[in-house]
């Protein structure tokens, strides 16, 4: 099975930032996480990434924010888009 694009978005929230979401279902686990699902969901300010949900080979399920590295614990993706978008409202507010 080839991998699939389930979502790929770029939202725009203001002059200086966007966010931008894609999630793929891919044939197999990725290393280091234990489903599917190969993404990538970032908060750009300024043309810096100040928030980054991801599955990097080898390094699981894990977020960026500012400039530290956390565990995610990945359910599914309509949890992830949910825990993605709560964070940006956070940084949106601060």
């Amino acid at each position: 099975m080839p991998a699939v694009l389930l979502l790929k978005e770029r939202v725009v929230l203001g002059e200086d930032r966007f966010a931008e979401v894609t999630i793929w279902r891919v044939p197999g686990k990725v290393p280091g996480s234990a489903h599917d699902f190969k993404y990538r969901l970032a908060l750009v300010m300024d043309e810096v990434c100040v928030l980054r949900f991801d599955n990097e080979a080898g390094k699981g399920d894990h977020k960026h924010v500012g400039d530290r590295q956390e565990p995610y614990a990945f359910t599914t993706p309509e949890q992830l888009v949910a825990d993605f978008w709560q964070e940006v409202e956070r940084w949106r507010r601060a």
